[in-house]
């Protein structure tokens, strides 16, 4: 198929402008942004040269975005990268896995998976979240026992073990407490644009950014099934 010189030129502002901003919106560069929603050509051109980086770009509502692949790690992060972040270079796996636990576990208390919009609430407490976060610990402790949790690739008594090991000091920022473990992960997360974390208040709420990928591709209903059996030790 030939283009004309016209579309590639706007292809390329587009994914240039993308890889420095990860995202476009009509409010960002209406130029660009209309050039792209108007024209399939330039919409090919752009997804093309997404999947050349090893990502995908999708239009969620009237946003656009730049995706990494999960094993790109210029665009996005490695392992070991996400883990230093998360936990600290020397934290063990199971603080690791932790980390993402707490992740899904603040999914799970935003969003639904039904209706219009998934999101059910506009804000969560961090003390909530704590308290969310021991309860699915311990209900899949008890549901399954740890073969069956090798098995199913998900360790909830090294999880809940790990989680019980941190010291509880209110307002502390150490990541060797409970409060300043989650606290790093909340930062990450606000540092993404996926959360607005208020720490003076130690309020969470989501943001449009987030909530449009929950809406729009994360959480179809089956892969909503598939959280809470996870969360819930049901695997």
């Amino acid at each position: 198929m030939a283009y004309e010189k016209n579309e590639i030129r706007f292809s390329q502002e587009i994914f240039y402008y993308l890889l420095m901003h990860h995202e476009l919106s009509e409010e960002d560069d209406a130029r660009l942004y209309m050039a792209y929603v108007e024209s399939p050509e330039i919409q090919n051109l752009v997804k093309s040269q997404g999947e050349a980086a090893h990502s995908s770009v999708e239009q969620y509502g009237s946003t656009i975005y730049l995706i990494p692949d999960t094993d790109n790690t210029f665009l996005g992060y490695s392992r070991a990268q996400l883990k230093d972040l998360l936990v600290s270079s020397k934290g063990m796996n199971r603080d690791y896995y932790l980390a993402q636990f707490a992740i899904l576990v603040l999914l799970m208390e935003f969003y639904d998976g039904q209706g219009v919009s998934s999101r059910t609430r506009d804000y969560l407490r961090t003390a909530d979240l704590q308290n969310h976060m021991v309860d699915y610990l311990r209900e899949g402790a008890a549901r399954m026992d740890e073969e069956t949790q090798d098995l199913a690739g998900i360790a909830f008594s090294d999880m809940l073990q790990a989680y019980e090991a941190l010291r509880s000091v209110e307002g502390s920022r150490q990541k060797t407490t409970k409060e300043g473990f989650l606290n790093g992960i909340l930062h990450f997360l606000d540092d993404q644009g996926l959360i607005e974390y208020v720490q003076e208040d130690e309020i969470i709420r989501t943001t449009k950014k987030l909530d449009s990928f929950m809406d729009w591709n994360l959480l179809n209903q089956n892969h909503y099934s598939r959280l809470r059996r996870i969360i819930g030790g049901e695997v």
